[in-house]
Order: structure tokens, then C-alpha cells, then sequence
């Protein structure tokens, strides 16, 4: 624990306290302790951008301090960055995350990106018409949040059978600003939360569901503290994302698209399952390093 300044002026520089952390996060062996000391003097200090260089040499408050420690002790206790801040960037949102929910990360960041092309492509063919967007098990709202953020034609229906992940999500939808007038969040497992009406209307199904095998390793941080039910779907890893490819088409428009996160190793797999399904066009997309993230199906008019 850090030496508390001594009165309300403060006598530690949060230069000094993020070497501290620094230090101590590298001593544990956790990966980027520079980057989360950062972090981490940026939430206790509350100072941002070109203000957080500025005050690096201001002195820490006692209450500053006290909150530093906080925020070390959990993350030497190998609790993810993302929790121990309470948020983390996506896309154009900042997201209130914890343990009710994943944590938001690049690659997802890419199939909103695959999504909103698919979207583009729609939009162009109905020119003046809304597009109906279904996000299936939102968790903490990423997917849904940022197309209806990024594209103001949409309107999103974001699902979730967890009722302590759509808490999540809903407290992000308070802070989407006009948005989100334009979302609803709804509970229930998969296209059942959705209301029967819309069967044979949406323009796009997206979802990073659960697919996860119980076999396959997995990083203590992600094994020890992020949620099983949004990683594991069952003794496959494919359950979820098969249900989806089989359920889609009842479920979408015509035209209308189908674009799901998965493994690597269960694209060829997937793509094939849409295939069966009777979409026609089927391909599969890849991140930034080059591996197959996301399948793309769609069923055309």
C-alpha cells in the first residue's frame, strides 16, 4: 500500500505513484504494466489527455491515493484492466463493463464494422427506409450501441437472456444520447426475446455469442473472471452460433444478412452450416491478424 500523503495538498506526485504501480504490476509478472499504470493514475487522478501530462507532477490528494491503491490491489489480484476501471473504448462509445458482461475487444470492434458495410449495402438499395437490426446476447451493448450510434437510419433491437448483462447494457444506452431513442433492449434467449411481428422483416442479424468449447485453454484473466454462459454455449463451442445460421432466416427480410463472431477454427464449419440454411451468399471475413472472425451470410430477395 502507498504511504498516504499527508494532508490535503498531497505530498506524492502521480508520476511518482504510476512508476510505483508500474513497478509493482511488473514485479506480479502482468503483462503491460506500463500501459496499466497509465491507466490506472488516469482513473484515480481524473485527468485525461493533454491535462494528464500536465498534472502528472501535481501532488496526489489523500482521497487520490486512496483510490490508487484500490485500483492496484485488484489488478495484482489479476482482475482485468477493463473491471477494475468499470469501462473501456469501443469503437466511438466509452462502455461501463464489469463482471456481468465481456469485455469489449478489437475484433469485435471489426464485425460492427463487417455489419455496418452489410448495412451500407441495404440502405442503398431502400434508399429513405429504417433498417431493422437485431444484436443477439448484446452483453454490455458494444454491437448494437455503436450501429445505432454510427448509422441513425437503424433501429436495434438488442437482446440478452442474462437480466445482469442487459443491466449493463441499459445503463450504457442512458449514456447514448439521442441514439437511443432508437434501441430496445429486450430479455430472452436468442430470436425468442424477439417480438413474433418481426419474423421475416429484419435487414440484419448480428451476434458474438458464446463459442467457446469447455476444452479449449483460455487465459486465466478471461477463465477466472469474465462470465461462462457468455463464453461456453456447450460441450461443442458451436451451439449457439448453429442456432443462429438455422433460426436467421425465418427471421430476416429478403434481402437481409446474417453476420456472427466466431473462432478460427469454426468458419469453414459455420460458413457451411449458412449454406444448408439456404443463404446464398456466404463468406467469411478476417481480423487484423489475419485469422477467420466472422462469417457473413446472405439471403437475397
Amino acid at each position: 500500500m502507498t504511504t498516504p500523503p499527508s494532508d490535503g495538498d498531497g505530498t506524492v506526485s502521480w508520476r511518482a505513484l504510476q512508476a510505483e504501480a508500474a513497478r509493482r504490476l511488473a514485479d506480479a509478472g502482468l503483462g503491460r504494466p506500463e500501459v496499466d499504470a497509465r491507466w490506472i493514475v488516469e482513473e484515480a487522478s481524473g485527468f485525461e489527455g493533454a491535462e494528464y501530462v500536465l498534472g502528472l507532477d501535481q501532488p496526489a490528494t489523500v482521497r487520490g491515493v486512496a483510490r490508487f491503491d484500490r485500483l492496484v490491489a485488484r489488478r495484482l489480484a489479476g482482475e482485468p484492466l477493463q473491471y477494475v476501471l468499470g469501462r473501456w473504448g469501443f469503437r466511438s462509445l466509452d462502455l461501463m463493463v464489469d463482471r456481468r458482461v465481456l469485455i469489449p475487444r478489437p475484433e469485435t470492434e471489426q464485425v460492427v464494422g463487417v455489419a455496418l458495410d452489410e448495412l451500407d449495402r441495404l440502405a442503398a438499395e431502400r434508399p429513405g427506409s429504417p433498417l431493422l437490426v437485431a444484436d443477439l446476447g448484446t452483453g454490455s451493448g458494444a454491437i448494437g450501441l455503436s450501429i445505432a450510434a454510427e448509422r441513425p437510419r437503424t433501429v436495434v433491437w438488442a437482446t440478452d437472456v442474462s437480466p445482469e448483462a442487459l443491466a449493463v447494457a441499459g445503463a450504457n444506452l442512458a449514456g447514448l444520447g439521442r441514439a437511443a431513442t432508437r434501441v430496445r433492449l429486450v430479455e430472452g434467449l436468442w430470436f425468442q426475446a424477439l417480438p413474433p411481428d418481426l419474423a421475416g422483416t429484419l435487414d440484419l442479424v448480428v451476434s458474438n455469442p458464446p463459442y467457446v468449447a469447455p476444452s479449449d485453454p483460455l487465459p486465466r484473466e478471461v477463465a477466472d473472471w469474465e462470465p461462462v454462459g457468455a463464453l461456453i454455449p456447450g460441450p461443442t463451442g458451436l451451439e449457439a452460433l448453429t442456432e443462429l445460421v438455422d433460426q436467421a432466416p425465418r427471421w430476416l427480410g429478403r434481402p437481409g444478412v446474417l453476420v456472427v463472431e466466431l473462432a478460427p477454427d469454426q468458419a469453414a464449419v459455420i460458413a457451411a452450416a449458412a449454406h444448408r440454411a439456404g443463404f446464398g451468399d456466404v463468406r467469411v471475413e478476417q481480423d487484423l491478424a489475419g485469422r477467420d472472425r466472422a462469417v457473413v451470410a446472405r439471403i437475397d430477395a
